[in-house]
């Protein structure tokens, strides 16, 4: 099978139909073999009638539902492990992407031998500043953290080979990600393409602005995971040592405090009137948490099973 597309959707149960009748025409009008992988994401209106129809009429599609909404991490998630197809295309089911798009996505995967290809949105039909001006900043501090220069990271519309999709995991709300998700797992060659943006022609967005928050949040997370994720003591080892040595250096400040005091027959002030010793205090107390915190990431880490997958990419 040459393409497999995978669409998650909520609540979109007016496009459905409108969308699978574009994607069969594309295909078709480019000899390409496919299977159409709907994941229905626990929606409430008839989104899930609509699939069970289009599914006895085409043998191409298939369909998961899922019980309640779960995000669609998850749902990507899923279709990846369910998709045959030697590229795999993911796409929004608004119609705010275009399949026409698909035959030269499939095409930079097939030919130009790349990896992941992201579509950008250059010119976009959002609000510009709820959704345009967001995004552009959020865009902006993904490329610097992640080292990837795509310019619409979060862009529904990506392709992927096969082998991509089943050695990386999506979790949370890290679809956000999948690029640099690709990138740690040892897949170098992304690119990006630009792809037209519709407007939206029926329902509203499921997303409100709270996942810009979510995002910063993610890219960090992602980060930190992918730097210290199997080597947590290098972090919380580094910085506990640097705080349990800050907190020594104000014990001995409070040391030679007292002891010049005394040396000139001076009254001694209290040890509890010296801000040093509330500095040694506190630094002692968080270095060692954050020390042990490091030993018990060690432990964890070293009973995880998946401690040295490397996501093998040949072996003869």
């Amino acid at each position: 099978m040459d393409i497999s597309v995978i669409v998650p959707l909520y609540n979109e149960e007016e496009s459905l139909v409108e969308l699978y009748e574009w994607i069969e025409r594309v295909m078709n009008a480019n000899g390409l073999t496919y299977e159409v992988i709907f994941v229905n994401d626990g929606s409430t209106d008839g989104s899930w009638g609509v699939i069970r129809r289009l599914a006895e009429e085409h043998k191409e599609v298939h369909a998961i539902r899922f019980r309640r909404n779960y995000g669609k991490s998850p749902a990507l998630y899923c279709g990846f492990a369910k998709a045959q197809g030697d590229v795999v295309i993911t796409m929004d089911a608004d119609l705010q992407d275009s399949p026409d798009e698909i035959p030269e996505l499939f095409r930079m995967v097939k030919e130009e031998g790349y990896d992941l290809v992201s579509g950008w949105k250059k010119k976009r039909y959002d609000n510009a500043l709820t959704k345009n001006l967001p995004s552009k900043i959020y865009n902006a501090t993904a490329r610097r953290v992640t080292g990837l220069k795509l310019h619409d990271m979060n862009c529904g519309l990506k392709a992927y080979r096969k082998d991509v999709v089943k050695s990386i995991e999506v979790y949370g709300e890290m679809h956000r990600y999948i690029p640099y998700l690709a990138k740690n797992a040892g897949f170098s060659k992304i690119g990006e393409k630009v792809v037209v943006h519709r407007k939206r022609q029926y329902g509203v967005s499921k997303f409100g602005l709270e996942r810009f928050v979510n995002g910063y949040l993610d890219l960090f997370s992602l980060y930190f995971l992918n730097k210290f994720g199997k080597q947590p003591m290098h972090f919380f080892g580094l910085w506990g040592s640097v705080m349990m040595l800050v907190g020594l250096i104000a014990v001995i400040a409070v040391g030679v405090t007292k002891i010049v005091a005394l040396s000139n027959g001076v009254k001694a002030p209290l040890v509890t009137d010296s801000p040093y010793f509330y500095i040694a205090l506190t630094m002692m107390i968080l270095g060692t948490q954050m020390f042990l915190s490091g030993f018990v990431g060690e432990l964890v880490s070293r009973s995880n099973t998946e401690r040295n997958n490397y996501h093998i990419a040949e072996e003869i």
